[in-house]
Protein backbone atom coordinates (compact mmCIF):
# COMPACT_ATOMS: atom_id res chain seq x y z
CA UNK A 1 0.00 0.00 0.00
CA UNK A 2 1.61 3.44 -0.97
CA UNK A 3 0.47 5.66 1.60
CA UNK A 4 2.25 9.12 3.30
CA UNK A 5 3.52 8.95 6.38
CA UNK A 6 1.47 11.93 7.31
CA UNK A 7 -1.93 9.81 6.65
CA UNK A 8 -4.14 7.95 8.58
CA UNK A 9 -6.01 5.13 7.27
CA UNK A 10 -7.72 3.03 9.78
CA UNK A 11 -7.31 -0.47 10.60
CA UNK A 12 -10.89 -1.56 9.70
CA UNK A 13 -10.10 0.56 6.21
CA UNK A 14 -10.02 -1.63 3.00
CA UNK A 15 -7.64 0.30 0.64
CA UNK A 16 -5.62 -2.39 -1.56
CA UNK A 17 -1.74 -2.21 -2.25
CA UNK A 18 -2.56 -0.67 -5.98
CA UNK A 19 -3.81 2.39 -4.06
CA UNK A 20 -1.60 5.54 -3.49
CA UNK A 21 -3.33 7.60 -0.22
CA UNK A 22 -1.04 11.10 -0.38
CA UNK A 23 -0.08 13.52 2.40
CA UNK A 24 -2.59 14.05 5.54
CA UNK A 25 -5.28 12.14 4.26
CA UNK A 26 -7.43 10.54 6.41
CA UNK A 27 -9.24 7.61 5.95
CA UNK A 28 -12.06 6.37 8.19
CA UNK A 29 -13.18 2.79 9.33
CA UNK A 30 -15.66 1.08 7.09
CA UNK A 31 -14.33 2.78 3.83
CA UNK A 32 -13.57 0.33 0.95
CA UNK A 33 -11.62 1.43 -1.76
CA UNK A 34 -11.25 -0.75 -5.41
CA UNK A 35 -8.00 -0.91 -6.74
CA UNK A 36 -6.04 1.81 -8.43
CA UNK A 37 -7.69 5.02 -6.89
CA UNK A 38 -5.60 7.86 -5.71
CA UNK A 39 -6.21 10.57 -2.85
CA UNK A 40 -3.90 13.60 -3.78
CA UNK A 41 -3.64 14.88 -0.42
CA UNK A 42 -5.72 16.46 2.26
CA UNK A 43 -8.73 13.95 1.19
CA UNK A 44 -11.02 13.11 3.76
CA UNK A 45 -13.54 9.83 3.40
CA UNK A 46 -15.09 8.35 6.18
CA UNK A 47 -17.63 5.45 6.35
CA UNK A 48 -19.80 3.22 5.26
CA UNK A 49 -18.22 4.49 1.99
CA UNK A 50 -17.47 1.76 -1.37
CA UNK A 51 -15.64 3.69 -4.16
CA UNK A 52 -14.75 1.42 -7.16
CA UNK A 53 -11.60 1.24 -8.78
CA UNK A 54 -9.52 4.09 -10.75
CA UNK A 55 -10.94 6.93 -8.75
CA UNK A 56 -8.93 9.77 -8.34
CA UNK A 57 -10.15 12.56 -5.27
CA UNK A 58 -7.92 15.54 -5.27
CA UNK A 59 -7.03 17.83 -2.24
CA UNK A 60 -9.74 19.02 0.38
CA UNK A 61 -12.70 16.68 -0.75
CA UNK A 62 -14.58 15.09 2.15
CA UNK A 63 -16.45 12.11 0.95
CA UNK A 64 -19.23 9.87 3.15
CA UNK A 65 -19.43 12.50 6.01
CA UNK A 66 -23.20 12.61 7.86
CA UNK A 67 -25.61 13.92 5.79
CA UNK A 68 -27.16 17.31 6.48
CA UNK A 69 -30.00 16.88 7.47
CA UNK A 70 -31.56 17.71 11.12
CA UNK A 71 -33.49 14.20 11.36
CA UNK A 72 -29.99 12.51 11.30
CA UNK A 73 -29.71 10.22 14.29
CA UNK A 74 -26.82 8.44 13.59
CA UNK A 75 -27.79 5.91 11.78
CA UNK A 76 -25.96 3.55 9.68
CA UNK A 77 -26.20 4.80 6.07
CA UNK A 78 -24.04 4.65 2.93
CA UNK A 79 -21.52 6.65 0.12
CA UNK A 80 -21.57 4.00 -2.76
CA UNK A 81 -19.43 5.30 -5.92
CA UNK A 82 -18.73 3.59 -9.54
CA UNK A 83 -15.10 3.34 -11.36
CA UNK A 84 -13.05 6.28 -12.73
CA UNK A 85 -14.37 9.03 -11.41
CA UNK A 86 -12.81 12.56 -10.82
CA UNK A 87 -13.25 14.27 -7.85
CA UNK A 88 -11.76 17.66 -7.65
CA UNK A 89 -10.71 20.16 -4.90
CA UNK A 90 -13.09 20.78 -2.20
CA UNK A 91 -16.20 19.14 -3.20
CA UNK A 92 -18.57 17.48 -0.41
CA UNK A 93 -20.61 14.55 -1.00
CA UNK A 94 -22.40 12.92 1.87
CA UNK A 95 -24.10 9.69 2.95
CA UNK A 96 -27.87 8.84 2.72
CA UNK A 97 -30.49 9.16 5.23
CA UNK A 98 -32.33 6.14 6.39
CA UNK A 99 -35.52 8.10 5.50
CA UNK A 100 -33.96 8.55 1.87
CA UNK A 101 -33.10 4.75 1.14
CA UNK A 102 -30.08 5.01 3.24
CA UNK A 103 -27.41 5.59 0.46
CA UNK A 104 -25.93 7.99 -1.85
CA UNK A 105 -25.07 6.77 -5.12
CA UNK A 106 -22.51 7.85 -7.45
CA UNK A 107 -21.99 6.41 -11.25
CA UNK A 108 -18.73 5.81 -12.93
CA UNK A 109 -17.20 8.16 -15.41
CA UNK A 110 -18.31 11.41 -13.40
CA UNK A 111 -16.65 14.57 -13.66
CA UNK A 112 -17.67 16.49 -10.32
CA UNK A 113 -15.48 20.06 -10.15
CA UNK A 114 -14.42 22.01 -7.52
CA UNK A 115 -16.54 22.76 -4.69
CA UNK A 116 -19.68 20.69 -5.84
CA UNK A 117 -22.32 19.63 -3.46
CA UNK A 118 -23.63 16.55 -3.26
CA UNK A 119 -26.28 16.12 -0.70
CA UNK A 120 -28.16 12.96 0.73
CA UNK A 121 -29.59 10.74 -1.00
CA UNK A 122 -28.44 11.79 -4.41
CA UNK A 123 -28.14 9.44 -7.47
CA UNK A 124 -25.78 10.61 -10.01
CA UNK A 125 -25.50 9.25 -13.33
CA UNK A 126 -22.36 7.81 -15.76
CA UNK A 127 -21.00 10.11 -17.12
CA UNK A 128 -22.80 12.91 -16.25
CA UNK A 129 -20.52 16.54 -15.43
CA UNK A 130 -21.07 18.56 -12.52
CA UNK A 131 -18.99 22.18 -13.25
CA UNK A 132 -17.73 23.99 -10.29
CA UNK A 133 -19.83 25.31 -7.60
CA UNK A 134 -22.85 23.00 -8.70
CA UNK A 135 -24.68 22.78 -5.60
CA UNK A 136 -27.20 19.80 -5.35
CA UNK A 137 -29.67 19.05 -2.22
CA UNK A 138 -31.07 16.34 -0.96
CA UNK A 139 -32.83 13.43 -2.85
CA UNK A 140 -31.54 14.94 -6.09
CA UNK A 141 -31.01 12.46 -9.43
CA UNK A 142 -28.80 13.30 -12.29
CA UNK A 143 -29.03 10.96 -15.06
CA UNK A 144 -26.12 9.88 -17.22
CA UNK A 145 -24.62 12.31 -19.40
CA UNK A 146 -26.56 15.27 -17.89
CA UNK A 147 -24.60 18.48 -17.14
CA UNK A 148 -24.95 20.71 -14.14
CA UNK A 149 -23.17 24.18 -14.43
CA UNK A 150 -21.30 26.28 -12.50
CA UNK A 151 -23.14 27.83 -9.32
CA UNK A 152 -26.32 26.25 -9.82
CA UNK A 153 -28.48 25.28 -6.58
CA UNK A 154 -30.41 22.09 -7.38
CA UNK A 155 -33.74 21.85 -5.45
CA UNK A 156 -33.96 18.94 -3.04
CA UNK A 157 -36.03 16.14 -5.37
CA UNK A 158 -35.70 16.97 -8.49
CA UNK A 159 -34.78 15.05 -11.35
CA UNK A 160 -31.91 16.04 -14.14
CA UNK A 161 -32.96 14.48 -17.30
CA UNK A 162 -30.00 12.43 -19.22
CA UNK A 163 -28.18 14.52 -22.22
CA UNK A 164 -29.61 17.78 -20.33
CA UNK A 165 -27.32 20.80 -20.30
CA UNK A 166 -27.35 23.59 -17.53
CA UNK A 167 -26.27 26.77 -18.61
CA UNK A 168 -23.98 28.06 -15.49
CA UNK A 169 -25.95 30.06 -12.63
CA UNK A 170 -29.27 28.85 -13.57
CA UNK A 171 -31.02 27.87 -10.09
CA UNK A 172 -33.20 24.78 -10.34
CA UNK A 173 -36.57 23.96 -8.67
CA UNK A 174 -38.34 21.66 -11.18
CA UNK A 175 -37.32 18.73 -13.07
CA UNK A 176 -34.97 18.97 -16.70
CA UNK A 177 -36.57 17.38 -19.48
CA UNK A 178 -34.01 14.83 -20.89
CA UNK A 179 -31.81 16.08 -24.14
CA UNK A 180 -33.09 19.71 -23.36
CA UNK A 181 -30.93 22.64 -22.74
CA UNK A 182 -32.08 24.55 -19.85
CA UNK A 183 -30.55 28.22 -18.80
CA UNK A 184 -31.66 30.93 -16.50
CA UNK A 185 -32.54 34.14 -18.48
CA UNK A 186 -29.63 36.40 -19.45
CA UNK A 187 -30.42 40.58 -18.70
CA UNK A 188 -26.69 41.39 -19.07
CA UNK A 189 -25.66 44.42 -20.06
CA UNK A 190 -22.93 46.94 -20.36
CA UNK A 191 -24.49 50.31 -18.45
CA UNK A 192 -21.64 52.58 -18.72
CA UNK A 193 -17.40 53.28 -18.59
CA UNK A 194 -15.82 52.19 -15.52
CA UNK A 195 -14.93 55.64 -14.67
CA UNK A 196 -14.12 55.83 -10.81
CA UNK A 197 -11.88 52.76 -11.51
CA UNK A 198 -9.75 54.35 -14.41
CA UNK A 199 -9.58 57.47 -12.32
CA UNK A 200 -8.22 55.18 -9.84
CA UNK A 201 -5.51 53.87 -11.96
CA UNK A 202 -4.72 57.37 -12.84
CA UNK A 203 -6.12 58.14 -16.61
CA UNK A 204 -6.25 61.90 -17.14
CA UNK A 205 -9.47 63.40 -18.08
CA UNK A 206 -8.97 63.31 -21.36
CA UNK A 207 -8.22 59.52 -21.89
CA UNK A 208 -11.54 59.03 -20.16
CA UNK A 209 -13.31 61.49 -22.32
CA UNK A 210 -12.33 59.45 -25.26
CA UNK A 211 -13.40 56.31 -23.77
CA UNK A 212 -16.71 57.86 -22.61
CA UNK A 213 -17.24 59.00 -26.31
CA UNK A 214 -16.99 55.85 -27.65
CA UNK A 215 -18.71 53.99 -24.93
CA UNK A 216 -21.95 56.43 -25.90
CA UNK A 217 -21.46 55.38 -29.52
CA UNK A 218 -21.32 51.64 -28.85
CA UNK A 219 -24.13 51.64 -26.04
CA UNK A 220 -26.35 54.84 -26.34
CA UNK A 221 -26.93 55.00 -30.22
CA UNK A 222 -29.17 53.33 -32.45
CA UNK A 223 -26.30 51.69 -34.53
CA UNK A 224 -25.62 47.89 -34.04
CA UNK A 225 -22.12 47.04 -33.11
CA UNK A 226 -21.17 46.60 -36.98
CA UNK A 227 -22.43 49.93 -37.59
CA UNK A 228 -20.79 51.53 -34.08
CA UNK A 229 -17.26 50.08 -34.71
CA UNK A 230 -17.42 51.95 -38.34
CA UNK A 231 -18.70 55.18 -37.00
CA UNK A 232 -15.28 55.01 -34.45
CA UNK A 233 -13.31 53.63 -37.22
CA UNK A 234 -14.54 57.07 -39.50
CA UNK A 235 -13.39 59.31 -36.54
CA UNK A 236 -9.72 60.67 -36.62
CA UNK A 237 -7.65 60.68 -33.43
CA UNK A 238 -9.01 57.49 -31.70
CA UNK A 239 -6.85 57.47 -29.37
CA UNK A 240 -4.87 54.46 -27.77
CA UNK A 241 -7.50 53.45 -25.73
CA UNK A 242 -10.18 53.34 -27.85
CA UNK A 243 -8.03 51.60 -30.61
CA UNK A 244 -7.48 48.55 -27.78
CA UNK A 245 -11.40 48.68 -27.28
CA UNK A 246 -11.94 48.69 -30.67
CA UNK A 247 -9.61 45.54 -31.87
CA UNK A 248 -11.42 44.06 -28.45
CA UNK A 249 -15.01 43.93 -29.94
CA UNK A 250 -13.72 42.77 -33.65
CA UNK A 251 -11.59 40.36 -32.52
CA UNK A 252 -14.20 38.90 -30.43
CA UNK A 253 -15.45 35.17 -31.29
CA UNK A 254 -18.66 34.92 -29.16
CA UNK A 255 -19.72 38.40 -29.33
CA UNK A 256 -19.71 41.06 -26.67
CA UNK A 257 -22.07 42.60 -23.83
CA UNK A 258 -23.91 45.60 -24.46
Amino acid sequence: MNVHPTAIVDAAAQVPASCKVGPYCVVGAGVEMGENCELVSHVTVYGPTRMGAGNKVYPFAVLGMDPQDVTFAGEVTRLEMGDHNIVRECVTINRGTAKGGGTTRVGSHVFIMAYTHIGHDCVIGDHAMLVNGATLAGHVTVEEWAVVGALCPVHQFVRIGAHSYIGGGTTITQDVLPFSMTSAERDTHAYMLNKVGLQRRGFSKERIAGLHHAFKVLLASKLNTSQALEKLRAERGLGEDVELLVRFIESSQRGVIK
